[in-house]
């Protein structure tokens, strides 16, 4: 079994953003029987984050209320928040002081209900050294106000000068079927030198990879993937022809496509010069929760298929559009 900072975690985690970032969030009702469905399941690693919502509901206040309701259920999560954004700028800010603020507005939020395992900011402000980043963090974390330090959409370059600061538990980055990145720009290869898990964000390429979205009206207005790059009319049939053969394959191997491209993604962890990888996938509902952690396990040989397959169907579109912040 997997763990971060010290504590054991399932092998799938549960990914929050879906709960509270939409123009219409899930009824509390239905996000809490999803999140204790997940729980139940061995998912009790949860990644959310400040910028999630609004500066009056996002993760943490969605946090606050369940661990309101399920107190007991505290002790059983490990916890990763995403801050240090300026949201109204949509612009990373990960300055001492703006660290510090987020840190302090996340554990106000939580009001002691729910230990802070993890926090990372959001995306590395290219105008603050990493090192100045970790460094303010760590004083949280010898504080014992915070359990360890993530880092976010960094490069290899950046994971290394970080590491030399304060131990590092945990990289999130995307990685999917449809976003393979971190396996040739050395990230993936630098985690697994320094012993950093990898947590594994969009495992689903953002609900793409389901099957579910056949067109962009399936898309709700007001959603940010309308204005993603591979969702745009000029490539969005030839990314359904990728689909199309994923779809293809894992009705031959018995699983739904959201359970191959989850099972994909955790082929990657503990082989042999890897890291751990915990994939976050996200789900607003139980039955989709109940799919995402049914176990599915692929052959070396399914590998190489699935492998053909990526090289036949190469993804058309970049993850964001031209200058989003992202570092990698």
């Amino acid at each position: 079994m997997p763990s971060l900072t010290s504590k054991p975690v399932g092998a799938t985690g549960y990914g929050l953003m879906g709960l509270t970032w939409r123009p219409e969030p899930a009824p509390k009702e239905q996000a809490f029987k999803a999140m204790r469905t997940a729980l139940s399941k061995g998912a009790n690693f949860w990644n959310g984050g400040e910028l999630y919502g609004t500066p009056t509901y996002n993760s943490l206040h969605l946090l606050n209320s369940y661990f309101t309701q399920y107190p007991e259920d505290a002790e059983k999560v490990v916890l990763s928040i995403k801050g240090a954004f300026n949201s109204q700028k949509f612009m990373p800010d990960s300055s001492p002081a703006n660290v510090r603020r987020s840190v302090d507005e996340c554990l106000r939020v939580l009001d002691g209900k729910k230990f802070l395992d993890l926090f990372e900011c959001a995306r590395q402000d290219a105008n603050t050294p990493v090192e100045a980043t970790v460094e303010t963090l760590a004083e949280y974390v010898k504080a014992g106000k915070l359990g360890g330090i993530s880092l976010s959409e960094v490069r290899a370059e950046t994971i290394r000068r970080a590491a030399k600061v304060h131990p590092i538990s945990a990289v999130e980055v995307e990685l999917s079927l449809w976003s393979t990145d971190i396996l040739d720009n050395g990230v993936m290869d630098t985690c697994a030198e320094l012993g950093i898990p990898i947590v594994a964000y969009s495992p689903l390429g953002r609900g793409f990879l389901t099957g579910q979205i056949k067109s962009i009206d399936d898309i709700p207005e007001g959603d940010f993937r309308r204005h993603m790059p591979r969702f745009q009319p000029d490539v969005f049939s030839k990314n359904l022809d990728l689909v199309a053969e994923l779809q293809k394959f894992a009705q031959a191997k018995g699983c739904t496509p959201a359970q191959l491209a989850l099972a994909w993604v955790k082929s990657f962890s503990g082989k042999p010069g890897r890291p751990t990888v915990i994939p976050i996938p996200g789900a607003t509902t139980e039955e989709r929760v109940l799919e995402n952690m049914v176990d599915v396990t692929l052959t070396d040989r399914e590998l190489e298929e699935i492998e053909k397959i990526l090289k036949k169907l190469p993804v058309a579109g970049g993850r964001y559009a031209p200058g989003h912040p992202t570092e990698t």
